[in-house]
């Protein structure tokens, strides 16, 4: 399978040179996020965190990112913590007063770092976290958070230890929740799900994204 999605990703990739898909991506980033034109922009850009930070998207379901940039807009000050860093550590900080992002994937961070050193309000934690302490990051982080984005490693263990640091009148987003190991974790978490299914940034098919709330 992740044959198969490298596959995918590198084709994608030769077609994003081509000239008129080219184009369009560069057209794309003045369109509106949330219509088809942005969206497919988004799937030439698979794996690719420079086009997906420079389309201004994370790789998130497209209702679920349109409920979240309104939940941020409406906070001036807002905090997010998220596991599971990438284009949307930037999409997040331009959107939030602070982003706190831990990463485990060594390869991955390297690559990362310098896009988000850029941010000016985002930071990201890694070097030698992993296991329990990739899941306890958030124990060093002062104070609650507003948002709280778990799109990482052991996401059922992350919604545990991060439901404490999440303010009341908060948010969690959840990526992926369609996939049954992480069902039982959700629905016996306390908090209400708005499970949103459908068109998914970078990706051909439907996807789950879910946003947790009192």
């Amino acid at each position: 399978m992740q044959l198969v999605k490298r596959s995918y990703s590198n084709f994608m990739h030769v077609c994003a040179r081509l000239g008129p898909l080219e184009k369009l991506i560069h057209e794309a980033r003045d369109r509106d996020p949330y219509r088809w034109h942005r969206w497919a922009a988004s799937l030439l850009a698979i794996h690719d965190v420079k086009r997906m930070v420079a389309l201004d998207l994370p790789w998130w379901n497209v209702r679920a990112t349109r409920e979240v940039e309104a939940f941020l807009a409406g906070r001036a000050k807002a905090r997010v913590f998220e596991y599971g860093a990438g284009a949307s550590t930037a999409w997040l900080a331009r959107r939030a007063a602070s982003v706190t992002s831990v990463e485990h994937h060594a390869e991955w961070q390297k690559l990362i770092s310098p896009i988000i050193e850029r941010l000016g309000n985002a930071q990201l934690w890694g070097r030698e976290l992993a296991g329990d302490a990739y899941i306890g990051a958030i124990d060093e982080a002062d104070g609650e958070f507003d948002l709280i984005v778990i799109d990482g490693r052991r996401r059922v263990e992350c919604l545990a230890r991060a439901l404490p640091h999440l303010r009341k009148d908060g948010f969690v987003l959840f990526d992926d929740s369609g996939r049954r190991r992480y069902r039982a974790a959700i629905r016996n978490c306390g908090l209400t799900e708005e499970r949103h299914f459908g068109r998914s940034y970078c990706v051909p098919y439907p996807d789950f994204t879910s946003i947790l709330h009192v």
